[in-house]
């Protein structure tokens, strides 16, 4: 069973780029046009606004019926035209004209990871900044999460899955190296968490985590060893750790569940971890170390995470723990009557990471732009 968390609710407000920048002529006014038209798509898809039927979006989505693969579609045709003209701006030798039109865009988008600090009593807090590489970095980042959904709506499919989750840690690996660095000088203090390195570090070591994941079930299919599925599970308690670092270490301002999520799936994992090792020292005869090992698991284990579904896994993982211990105890005592090893007289726990990103490399459409400056 997977613990699963969604990041649904970003939302943002319209940006007509046509009414920002000034085009000389009437190719370029087509393609800001056309620009304006890709976003507003997306805006009324995630702001719960559109009001396109089901059959339309269907149709428009080449007869996807899935609503995040559509909104994949939608997000894979506004970012190369948003990456064209984040170039072509770029590229204007006066500044004077940049920084005025620069100046009157209106990037609002909020936040999904941000604590209750950045909710207001009467709807979500809008975070403005006037960059185009703030709105890339929102869209990659709605991007990177909406792979995420996709992959845990295909679970049936693993290899599917996995694939996607390893996709959406690559977009995010993207955006912490090749977008966020340029934008780190003007982001001012308030700020959505989604903004920063070290949530995008955080969130593609979290993807991988769930990659990971999604490949022990492959191998638990596949009856791997007990041996190798310890160290599987303990490699994604690794990348978890190292999540939690990159937020702990960053913004202050990130929602409290998310962490509790990240915390949760780490200490699952580490429970599943010592099972399997227990199991693999059942297999070798050390009947007092697979013991010591289960009850290491239960002494040590955390407070039950908040949200029920969460809660239902976790209390599942304990059961069976609880019941191989009881096995274990059994057989030890009418046969084998081995010595239980204390905590720290047990083997150290070793992880193994198996999966990588897959890296994300960013459609490019070369579409010169002419404007008045």
């Amino acid at each position: 069973m997977f613990l699963h968390y969604g990041f649904a609710g970003l939302k943002t407000k319209r940006i007509v780029f046509e009414d920002v920048f000034t085009a000389l002529d009437s190719a370029c006014l087509a393609q800001l046009k056309e620009l304006s038209a890709k976003r507003r798509l997306i805006e009324e898809s995630i702001n719960d606004t559109s009001r396109i039927t089901e059959a339309t979006a269907r149709e428009m989505a080449g007869g996807l019926t899935s609503r995040n693969q559509q909104e994949i579609l939608r997000l894979e045709q506004y970012l190369p035209l948003l990456q064209n003209l984040i170039i072509q701006i770029d590229s204007v030798s006066d500044s004077r004209c940049t920084n005025r039109w620069i100046s009157e865009l209106r990037v609002r988008w909020t936040s999904i990871l941000g604590s209750s600090s950045t909710f207001k009593l009467n709807g979500p807090k809008y975070f403005q900044i006037n960059s185009l590489k703030y709105e890339l970095g929102m869209v990659l980042f709605l991007y990177g999460v909406t792979l995420h959904e996709l992959a845990f709506e295909v679970l049936e499919d693993l290899q599917k899955s996995a694939s996607l989750l390893k996709k959406s840690a690559g977009v995010f690996n993207y955006l912490n190296t090749d977008v966020l660095p340029s934008l780190q000088d003007i982001l001012p203090p308030e700020k959505p968490p989604e903004a920063t390195a070290n949530v995008s570090s955080a969130m593609s070591l979290f993807c991988l985590a769930e990659a990971q994941a999604v490949a022990i079930k492959m191998a638990e299919k596949k009856q791997m060893s007990p041996a190798l599925l310890a160290k599987l599970h303990y490699g994604v308690t690794q990348f978890l750790d190292e999540a939690c670092g990159f937020l702990q270490s960053g913004s202050r301002d990130i929602s409290e569940k998310f962490m509790d999520f990240i915390i949760s799936c780490r200490n699952l994992h580490e429970l599943r971890s010592r099972r399997h090792l227990a199991e693999s020292c059942k297999e070798l005869n050390q009947l007092g170390v697979a013991i010591g090992l289960l009850n290491c698991a239960l002494n040590n284990k955390n407070d039950m995470p908040g949200n029920q579904s969460w809660r239902d896994v976790f209390k599942s993982e304990v059961t069976e723990i609880s019941e191989l211990l009881k096995k274990y105890n059994k057989e030890n005592e009418i046969v084998w009557h081995e010595q239980i090893p204390l905590d720290f007289e047990l083997p150290p726990m070793e992880g193994r990471k198996i999966v990588t990103t897959t890296p994300y490399d960013p459609e490019r459409w070369e579409r010169q732009l002419a404007f008045k400056t």
